[in-house]
């Protein structure tokens, strides 16, 4: 890329924000011109804002530390530096939907982590290696948002990703009841140890709306765009528990799935290790090579050696093993703040802009 396309980060303070700025850095098709947060930090260097709450194990970039941060409700004054913006804003849903719906009919498209837009029936969600297809709704959203240029589009939630692309690889065996338990990582809610200490030697067996998000999301990315709007899947059955666990990085799973044609299990592993998507066609600068490894040993993978695979946008595999009630289990991995948030929704803005969706204005 000749130039690179000017970016926004709205909610740049919080965890996701900073890890939307620690992997940009040094980004070949994208540069950081823009930090917008909430007022309490607007008119701040961005390092003085951030202050001691930097949670990366990475320095601060320091392309960011003199930045002056905006006002993110200052939508067309961040909206005039930039060709487009990730949102990880903090705020109510119903306040979400509203500021980027704003950025986007002041011509701004918007990558978004929040969960806000995700049941919107014209915003696609996607994962880009498994429905890539979706962004063609996009026209639909911006004939009703009256836009030329400007949309919404959405990654799913973290804890999806670690057993998601492991059943899309198995699609052709007709996955049909899923049973899965998340093991869900502090850095998810936003927290270190240092500010969550009550999270040391402890579980908490319940996460807000967790469980709702892992049982329908994937039927939305499974779904089909009819009608100008994304219809969900009727299959998979899915239920899930989701629990957050004493681990800083890293969502693991638990998966349980029966097949309307069992395959055996030199098939899945077979279909799991050679699986591509349009991101790895492409080449696309954050497109790990490999999106799945089956890890054969019989304690892996694990949350401290295996989340950085592929840095940390890969899913890691193992233990897949024949059940007693259903057809197999197996254990997946991801990097919840990588894979699922920054790191897929910087995917998804790689694959807009190659495909023509997102240009400099």
């Amino acid at each position: 890329m000749e130039q690179k396309l000017k970016v926004g980060v709205l909610g740049a303070t919080g965890m996701v924000g900073q890890r939307f700025i620690s992997l940009l850095d040094n980004h070949p098709w994208f540069k950081v011109v823009c930090l917008a947060a909430s007022e309490r930090s607007a008119g701040k260097r961005y390092e003085d804002a951030v202050g001691n709450r930097w949670k990366m194990t990475t320095p601060m970039p320091e392309a960011v530390k003199d930045l002056i941060v905006m006002n993110v409700n200052e939508v067309e004054q961040v909206s005039e530096q930039v060709d487009f913006v990730f949102s990880a804003v903090d705020m109510t849903k119903e306040e979400i939907r509203a500021i980027e719906d704003a950025y986007a009919k002041a011509e701004t498209p918007v990558v978004s982590n929040n969960s806000a837009h995700r049941w919107t029936p014209d915003v696609p969600m996607v994962i880009p290696e498994i429905n890539p297809e979706h962004f063609e709704v996009i026209p639909f959203q911006k004939k009703r948002l009256g836009t030329t240029r400007g949309f919404v589009a959405v990654k799913p939630n973290c804890s999806i990703q670690s057993y998601t692309p492991a059943l899309h690889a198995l699609k052709e065996f007709g996955p049909n009841v899923v049973v899965a338990t998340t093991y869900q990582a502090i850095s998810g809610a936003g927290k270190t140890f240092q500010d969550w200490p009550e999270m040391i030697d402890n579980i908490i067996p319940f996460i807000g709306g967790e469980e709702e998000k892992s049982e329908q999301e994937p039927l939305r990315i499974w779904g089909t765009l009819e009608n100008g709007v994304i219809k969900k899947a009727e299959s998979p059955i899915i239920t899930t528990q989701c629990i957050r666990v004493p681990v800083q990085d890293g969502h693991t799973a638990a998966v349980f799935v029966s097949f309307d044609k069992k395959p055996s299990k030199e098939e899945i592993i077979e279909r799991w290790v050679n699986f591509r998507g349009l991101p790895q066609e492409l080449k696309l600068p954050s497109a790990p090579k490999q999106f799945i490894q089956y890890m054969e040993e019989d304690n892996r993978p694990q949350a401290q050696l295996d989340r950085d695979y592929e840095n940390g946008m890969g899913v890691s595999l193992g233990r897949l093993r024949e059940d007693l009630v259903y057809d197999y289990k197996f254990v997946g991995l991801s990097h919840n703040t990588v894979r699922g948030a920054a790191g897929g929704a910087i995917l998804c803005a790689e694959l807009l802009t190659a495909q023509g969706y997102i240009d400099r204005k």
